[in-house]
């Protein structure tokens, strides 16, 4: 069994996602950043070398989704 999404991928395993906690926020933190920006990009590249999911559940989705 893969411990990263990357490694995952090596193996063909297209659908895997980290076991995580997710009721746990102190594993890895939402953030801000518009979808689609290369702040975003920065954020999704940098939790996939840590072997974390993708998404957050607190991840920003919108424009209009400016936590305050």
């Amino acid at each position: 069994m893969p411990h990263s999404v990357l490694e995952a991928i090596k193996m063909g395993l297209w659908d895997f996602e980290p076991a995580t906690d997710m009721d746990d926020d102190d594993d890895f933190s939402a953030t801000e950043a518009l979808p689609g920006t290369d702040a975003k990009l920065e954020v999704l590249a940098s939790r996939v070398e840590s072997g974390l999911p993708l998404w957050h559940p607190s991840d920003r989705l919108t424009y209009d989704a400016c936590r305050d």
